[in-house]
């Protein structure tokens, strides 16, 4: 034991004499560490936020929707033909076969598309206005700013009410309060009686798995969506018209449970497929398998960002055995005289071994401070950007990058670090160690 202090006491010393030396012969490691520490944050934390939106959308929903056959997207193109009708999507007897199909589940809810313009006076909305059930909100996941959403009531007396999203409330009134307001849906009056919280969706991966955002809907009651609006939709241009007619564009089904999740999006695949041939007008979205798929692909990421970051380590682990080395020349005079006046070679190699492990481990204990550093600073640093001069033109205000910090990445970065120092500092050691005491004593 009186061996090993004085063997670290006496590398301490060597380190502390040539302590601007030592901290830079540390830097890679710390540099490593931090990159470790700092990229896997980075990822998990991206990960997560990714993983967040997903669930959004209800890891228990399956999503059946309309959308345009090829052959009708052919057929609008064409020169055959001036005008024609493409009837596709799903209809009113599919919803009503998938409600018989699936008694247990916890909600079936139709969404409409309806109208083509939102207005408010002389204000106009690039929005998405669509009849709903009041059961919408809670598999959505949607939340109430202010006022209500959809009520039963609504539904069975067919009121013209909307409930608006955040983004439309602030481009349609600026400066008036939206509740009890009036919105135009193409020349058709509704009165706003509630507006939904910011959704996160709008532009992440969320909103590409739903297909819009949220921020940008109307929802009016379902009832009201049929009386009012029809289901043919005209478009006319010069010469020619062209119509779609669709019944229903959304079908939500919130099964019991997440085990029951992908059992029943088959099931829902199979009727579709006996209902629609070849599902060319019809798709069918599970967040939940989205939600699996996402946290392979997260997993990979991880672990493709902590070997590209494990370089840096091993990048330090060089630079320690070359500053070693450099050392041994510089020390060959002082380890001759301590095998003269007694030293083993074991002595020399722990006395090395002592000065790189302590260098490694010191970097990894700073590497790991700046890491966790570097991990918290990067979302106020985001948030920061937009308002810097000269480039905060170049971020948008909604510039995000998410972390977290796992303990793993921690733990695992600064025991590499510490390896690093032992097994690059083995070799330097190992040299010194087979310095002959007579050759060394006559160094100059």
């Amino acid at each position: 034991m009186t061996f090993l202090l004085e063997t670290i006491r006496l590398g301490l010393k060597n380190l502390r004499l040539q302590i601007f030396r030592s901290i830079l012969t540390a830097l890679g490691i710390i540099l490593g560490v931090a990159a470790v520490i700092t990229m896997v944050s980075i990822g998990e934390g991206t990960k997560r936020e990714a993983l967040r939106e997903i669930e959004r959308l209800g890891a228990r929903n399956i999503i059946v929707r309309s959308q345009k056959p090829p052959e009708s997207a052919q057929q609008q193109g064409g020169q055959q033909q001036n005008s024609f009708i493409a009837r596709y999507g799903l209809t009113r007897d599919d919803l009503a076969v998938i409600e018989q199909s699936f008694p247990d589940a916890e909600a079936i809810v139709p969404v409409k598309a309806v109208g083509e313009r939102v207005l408010h006076r002389d204000r106009r909305q690039l929005s998405q206005s669509f009849g709903t059930t009041p059961k919408l909100a809670e598999l959505a996941n949607l939340r109430i700013a202010r006022g209500r959403y959809l009520m039963p009531s609504d539904l069975d007396s067919s009121a013209t009410v909307a409930v608006i999203g955040a983004e439309v409330a602030k481009e349609l009134f600026p400066f008036e309060d939206p509740l009890f307001n009036t919105v135009m849906i193409d020349d058709k009056g509704f009165t706003v009686v509630g507006i939904l919280e910011p959704v996160g969706l709008a532009g992440g991966a969320g909103a590409a798995l739903i297909g819009r955002d949220f921020n940008l809907d109307v929802h009016i009651p379902l009832t009201t969506a049929r009386q009012v609006f029809s289901d043919l939709t005209i478009r006319r241009t010069s010469g020619s018209f062209g119509g779609e007619e669709v019944q229903i564009t959304e079908i939500y089904i919130s099964v019991v449970s997440r085990d029951r999740v992908m059992v029943d999006a088959d099931r829902v695949r199979r009727i579709m497929e006996v209902r629609h041939p070849n599902l060319t007008d019809v798709g069918i979205k599970v967040p939940f398998e989205l939600l699996q798929s996402a946290r392979r692909s997260a997993l990979t990421w991880n672990m493709v960002l902590a070997a590209i970051a494990g370089i840096s380590l091993l990048v330090g682990g060089i630079g320690i055995m070359n500053i070693m080395l450099a050392s041994v020349t510089e020390r060959t005079r002082e380890i001759g005289i301590r095998r003269a006046i007694g030293a083993t070679r074991r002595h020399i190699v722990w006395q090395f071994l002592v000065e790189t492990s302590v260098l490694a481990a010191i970097g990894g204990l700073a590497g790991v401070a700046l890491g966790i550093g570097l991990s918290l600073g990067i979302e106020p640093l985001m948030k920061a950007l937009p308002h810097l001069p000269f480039i905060g033109h170049l971020f948008g205000m909604d510039s995000s990058l998410h972390t977290h910090i796992t303990l793993w990445s921690i733990l695992v970065s600064f025991f590499v670090a510490a390896l690093t120092g032992l097994v690059f500092g083995l070799y330097p050691a190992m040299k010194a160690a087979a310095q002959d005491p007579i050759v060394a004593l006559r160094h100059d």
